[in-house]
Formats: structure tokens, sequence, C-alpha cells
């Protein structure tokens, strides 16, 4: 399976930052926001993935991740023209797919939770399905794309809408068999002058062709000044637990040496 980051955009909600510089670019507490989405694909073995930003910032996303050698993947670049979307920016990976299932997240998503499983369960559910999406619970929906879902499938998605059906939000991670590409084609421009990806999702749904996997930790996009400062906040304080259980599993001796606690042995 092939990795896709889609890290374009304009980001006019986090101006003057982003006037500048790609959003995906800005810090969350102590790295690049892009590193996040890096991290999440590498954890679950995806060693190729592609980036997908405008022409405008693409030195800059070579010159901080290069390669891709740090994170231990092989780092593939593609430009977007114009701004015309998810959807838009999702065919750009067409060639990098090579016919393969793959799985897109968006640049400023925050998961904190390792999801193999999430990928390991799609290859028993392709026979059934054409997509898998991860979704959460959300105090505020509507600022995300709404799903309702019964047993295994997705029975509706709407993005934004006024009055949410649900609390369960599109997180925006996805996992796609290459079919995809044939849909993305015949797409039309939404009511916000854009392709929507929220679309071919939608259209798997009417076809119970979508399933989907429930986040089960903290999860933030990094949109807006707010979101940001949430991601910040949130990463803040998983290293801090971290810390915490990492001192918990040492004792220390009057001397001050530092001993790692026996293991539990069998009776």
């Amino acid at each position: 399976m092939r990795g896709v980051i889609l890290a374009g955009g304009h980001g006019t909600r986090l101006n003057p930052l982003t006037i500048i510089t790609n959003k995906h670019l800005l810090p969350v507490y102590k790295k690049p926001m892009i590193y996040y989405p890096i991290e999440t694909l590498a954890k679950v073995g995806i060693k190729d993935i592609l980036i997908v930003t405008s022409g405008e910032y693409l030195g800059h996303f070579y010159k901080l991740l290069k390669t891709g050698e740090e994170f231990g993947v092989k780092l593939h670049y593609e430009i977007q023209e114009g701004n015309e979307g998810t959807g838009a920016a999702l065919l750009c990976a067409e060639e990098f797919v090579r016919g393969d299932e793959f799985m897109v997240i968006l640049g400023d998503n925050i998961v904190t939770e390792d999801l193999t499983s999430f990928v390991k369960a799609f290859e028993t559910e392709k026979d059934t399905f054409s997509a898998k999406i991860l979704i959460t619970q959300s105090d505020n929906p509507k600022l995300y794309g709404v799903v309702e879902f019964k047993k295994d499938k997705i029975t509706r998605l709407v993005e934004k809408p006024k009055v949410p059906f649900s609390n369960y939000v599109n997180t925006g991670l996805w996992i796609f068999k290459p079919e995809v590409f044939e849909l993305l084609k015949k797409m039309k421009l939404s009511t916000r002058n854009e392709y929507e990806t929220t679309d071919v999702l939608h259209y798997y749904a009417e076809l119970e062709k979508l399933t989907y996997g429930i986040l089960t930790s903290k999860w933030t996009d990094a949109g807006t000044f707010e979101q940001l400062y949430e991601a910040t906040v949130l990463m803040k304080e998983l290293e801090e637990k971290e810390k915490k259980e990492i001192e918990k599993d040492h004792v220390y001796q009057p001397s001050g040496v530092r001993t790692r606690k026996p293991s539990a042995q069998p009776v």
C-alpha cells in the first residue's frame, strides 16, 4: 500500500502566517505540521509516500524533508496546479499509485493513534468495499463532514451541514482502491467551486461500498488558529504523558542510581 498526503491550499484561515509559507510547514508544538501525517503513514508500514502541494512551496517542503530518510520512508512530490479542492489534488496521485490500494491523509491532520489495525482490516474488507474512512466523535460536527453509519457501512455523508444529524465526523483519512480515479475524473464542481473528495465518498456510501473505522484517541486538524492551538496542546499533553509512563517504569535507589523495576515473575 502507498501513502498520499494532500498538503496544498492557501490556508487563508491562518493568515497572516500563511502569507509567506504553506500552512503544513507551520509548527505544531516541537515539529512542523507535515511531520505528523508522515509519521502516521510510516507507523503502519507505508514506505512510499507522495506529498501533493503547490509549486510555490515545493522547494520549502524539499528543503525540510528531502527524500524522507529521516522518517524511514521514501518521499515523492507532485505539484497541484491551481486550488480546485481535494478531489483535484488526489487526481495528481494517479501515476504514483500505479494500480495499488492507497491511504490518503490531509496534511493538517494530527492523529496520535497507531492505525495499523485500520489498514489491516481493509485487506479483509476490500472484496466488499471500495473505500474505508476513519471517523471520530466531535463536539462541533458542523465544522466537518458529518457521517451516519449502520453496522459496517457508512450510510450518509454530508459536508459541513448547518444542522448536523450525527456527532461522528470524517477525519480526512481514507483508504481507496485505484478505481477511485475514474470517479474523480467524472466529478463536477461543488458550490464552493471545488472538486470534493466527499462527493466520491457519498457516491460509495449510496452504493453501500463505503466502510469505516472509529478513532478512539484524540484527534484534531489544524486549519484554524483555535485548532492549531488545540493541536499544540494535544501534542504537549501526549509528551508529558509518555514521560510520566517512563518515570513510573523506573525506581530510584538512595544512591541516586536509576534502575528498572523488575518484571513480575509467575508464581
